[in-house]
């Protein structure tokens, strides 16, 4: 599907936009078309409803945009002691036993279920990442025999490091994965609710 068509569009949109164009197309239809074909012309409406019910299935848990800025601007104003104690409440939360890195190429050991992943956040205010760290991540990854990666960053990664992530396989969260981790810790007044 092509990024810019109007059912792409529509995925990314709340799901009750499409909903809503559905039903309106189908009830335009069938108050508009003769009897012959008013019931397939109502149907038209059908292919939103199916967009709905995706773009509902894709958006149900996440963050409501307003929340992720909330998180995203209470994240900016934190110390990395602050920040790293409620990255911990975080993993801890799911499951993980959570022990600090000991070089700057990682700031978390994870373990869950006997799976181990390394961390790295310590950078997370940085204006754009570039490949530099995700190649220091990987490095400390293959020496450790992590299974798994991730690097937090609320800015963007650099047009060279995206695919790099990609490639290695390293998982990035933005502010949107950091409201779902970290929603119900407290963040101070920054943040809301």
């Amino acid at each position: 599907m092509a990024k810019n068509s109007l059912f792409a569009i529509l995925l990314r949109s709340p799901w009750w936009i499409s909903l809503l164009i559905g039903v309106l197309l189908g009830l335009i239809s069938f108050a508009l078309l003769p009897d012959e074909v008013r019931v397939v012309g109502a149907l038209s409406g059908l292919p939103f409803v199916v967009i709905a019910v995706m773009a509902a299935i894709r958006q149900w848990g996440r963050p409501s945009a307003a929340r992720v800025a909330q998180t995203h601007d209470a994240v900016a104003a934190m110390s990395w002691p602050a920040f790293a104690d409620l990255l911990a409440q975080a993993f801890q939360r799911q499951g993980h036993t959570v022990q600090r890195g000991k070089t700057e190429d990682f700031d978390f050991v994870l373990e869950r279920q006997g799976r181990r992943t390394l961390v790295s956040a310590r950078r997370w205010k940085s204006a754009r990442t570039g490949v530099e760290s995700l190649r220091a991540l990987q490095a400390a990854r293959e020496a450790s025999e992590a299974e798994q990666a991730l690097y937090i960053a609320l800015a963007p990664l650099s047009e060279q490091a995206q695919p790099y992530a990609a490639a290695q396989k390293i998982e990035v969260w933005h502010a949107e994965e950091l409201a779902l981790a970290l929603r119900d810790l407290p963040m101070g007044k920054a943040a809301g609710r």
